[in-house]
């Protein structure tokens, strides 16, 4: 099976593509591995170190639409019609193509099956619905700084469910975990004034 930044690179820059693609389109490169490659797809742009604006509300919503199915099971991933067949950009996906695929080759060389009951198994799968499902709500939140990281989170997380590797996954929970400490500590600060997971944490260890 191609690595998936070969796809992508063929796919988006090597043959003749429209000037608008759309996620349906973007599927046929997923094969068996739908639910990681969804994934990965979807918090790409949010995961970047570069502005995405309007991409992590719509893309949230539809991570969370994927991590509620792999909680109760699905095996094969359900997606509104009307996103599936949204209209985007062609240079906007290469635009984060560009900046994406050379993060891409970094984990795929050290990516390879194992631990794959993690990523496998009910109990595995529904764990990592969880984190991910938790970290779509913080993209949805329209706040600076609650995005990017728990963006970060799904993508591991997808890619160590695109490769059976669990140990990728289980990088992409602790960046989950992380992910869920700063945008409660954002959340914490705007409503009181200032305070933040982090102060209260500091306070309670110096007691």
């Amino acid at each position: 099976m191609a690595k998936l930044s070969h796809e992508l690179q063929r796919y988006f820059f090597e043959e003749t593509r429209p000037q608008n693609v759309n996620l349906a389109d973007i599927l046929l490169l997923a094969g068996e591995r739908i639910f990681g490659f969804l994934l990965v797809v979807l918090s790409l742009p949010s995961a970047l170190p570069i502005p995405a604006p309007g991409y992590s509300v719509p893309f949230g919503i539809l991570i969370f639409i994927l991590a509620i199915q792999m909680i109760i099971g699905a095996k094969v991933p359900w997606l509104p019609p009307k996103m599936m067949n949204h209209p985007i950009k062609l240079e906007t996906v290469q635009g984060f193509l560009k900046a994406g695929i050379p993060w891409l080759r970094r984990i795929e060389a050290i990516a390879r099956p194992r631990l794959s009951y993690i990523c496998t198994t009910l109990a595995g799968r529904v764990t990592l619905g969880i984190a991910i499902a938790l970290m779509a709500i913080s993209m949805m939140i329209p706040i600076p700084g609650t995005n990017t990281l728990p963006a970060m989170g799904v993508f591991v997380t997808g890619f160590g469910l695109l490769e059976d590797d669990g140990a990728i996954s289980l990088g992409g929970l602790v960046l989950c975990v992380m992910g869920l400490i700063l945008t409660t500590s954002i959340l914490m600060a705007l409503a009181w004034g200032g305070s933040s997971l982090l102060d209260i944490i500091k306070t309670w260890l110096g007691r």
